[in-house]
């Protein structure tokens, strides 16, 4: 395999639901492909697909579920996000990228922004409508993470490799 791997949180089902139903509202339809996401690692070699998956069974069993809060929308350019705080789930992160150290792009060598998108690729003046619009309404809520995804990036829908569930 030749495409780089790409590392998720999975958010409990009912999140995942209300996640993936403003991405149907409001992301472009011919880009639309994937479920939301809070991506962890953009991009890590495929040659250690191995101890990624090692890596990431280990994590589930030694931690509980990180908790996690959607605390504010994000405008992101040409995009639109809410922003996920969850200290536990970056100190997991953290213990993969030092893992990782020498393996990592630039983008995965940056402190994270988690985040969930629920718009992108669209014009400055309608990102910025869709956040004043949803920022009206929003109020912080808790966020359900209950596993670890990884997924082989091909360019267009992301195919599965694994999914490890945190203890509960």
């Amino acid at each position: 395999m030749t495409a780089p791997i790409i590392i998720t949180a999975e958010m409990g089902k009912s999140d995942q639901a209300w996640a993936n139903g403003l991405r149907r509202t409001h992301f472009p339809v011919e880009r639309n492909f994937l479920d939301a996401h809070i991506t962890l690692f953009h991009h890590l070699p495929p040659s250690h697909l191995p101890e990624i998956k090692s890596r990431l069974a280990a994590l589930v069993t030694e931690y509980a579920a990180p908790i996690a809060r959607v605390s504010d929308v994000m405008l992101l350019g040409k995009a639109v996000a809410f922003r996920v705080d969850s200290p536990e789930l970056l100190a997991m992160r953290d213990d993969l990228a030092d893992a990782f150290r020498g393996l990592l792009v630039p983008q995965d060598q940056a402190a994270p922004k988690l985040h969930i998108t629920v718009q992108n690729k669209v014009a400055p003046t309608a990102a910025r409508a869709l956040q004043a619009k949803l920022s009206e309404t929003f109020q912080p809520r808790p966020l359900i993470i209950s596993g670890l995804l990884a997924y082989y990036y091909r360019g267009g829908p992301w195919e599965q490799i694994g999914r490890w569930a945190f203890r509960r």
